[in-house]
């Protein structure tokens, strides 16, 4: 992607959002459940924390693994946009393994695979980036845990939520550890919605509440 299309990728998707492309949530006047953040939020240093996960800064080549596109909206409980959130997130890479010194995944790293970013909410409270799909990964012995991404979302004046979006028709969804220990209802709002088949397309909206 030159400059010119991560220009117009950024217009697109963190400014207009006047496309009507994000759809408010039917769960939106709740905050977005929250989760643990894991053992394997970044630690090593990374100057290249935007938008594209699937290329790093200096290097040519594009991240393995299938590309897609999330999207979605920051919004409080009266539905209304929350604009300039911080939108942390971070995830393993197509076959599941974190850039993480303590990660004992015997998967291979991907050396142009970003892993981490961090995008602000536009003024209609919309987000978006480009990543692939993260692999599973095994937890323990007994215990997979499916694809997912993690995420933290603040801005002064909200509760911060720790989160994870899950993807929709995952088998090993119905068998997670975590997200069996939410409510159905919970559950639903914490999966992510497919939008878009080409390019694959995710929207996944967050709800904070105010303080």
């Amino acid at each position: 992607m030159d400059k010119t299309d991560r220009r117009t990728f950024i217009k697109k998707g963190i400014v207009s959002g006047t496309l009507g492309l994000f759809a408010s949530s039917v769960y939106a006047s709740k905050p977005t459940p929250p989760e643990t953040e894991g053992p394997f939020y970044p630690v090593l240093a990374q100057k290249d924390q935007d938008f594209d996960l699937t290329r790093v800064e200096g290097k040519q080549d594009v991240a393995k693994g299938k590309i897609i596109t999330i999207q979605g909206r920051v919004l409080d409980t009266d539905d209304n946009p929350v604009e300039d959130a911080t939108v942390d997130l971070w995830q393993a890479n197509a076959v599941g393994r974190y850039q993480h010194p303590r990660d004992s995944n015997k998967a291979p790293l991907d050396p142009n695979f970003q892993g981490w970013a961090i995008v602000p909410s536009g003024k209609d409270g919309a987000f978006r980036f480009i990543t692939v799909y993260p692999g599973a990964y095994p937890a323990s012995d007994a215990w997979t845990r499916p694809p997912h991404i993690h995420f933290k979302i603040s801005k002064k004046g909200y509760v911060e939520i720790i989160t994870q979006m899950y993807f929709p028709g995952q088998k090993l969804n119905d068998s997670d550890l975590l997200l069996m220990l939410k409510s159905n209802e919970e559950s639903k709002r914490m999966i992510a919605s497919k939008v878009q088949d080409e390019p694959e397309t995710y929207e996944y909206n967050i709800v904070l509440q105010k303080i």
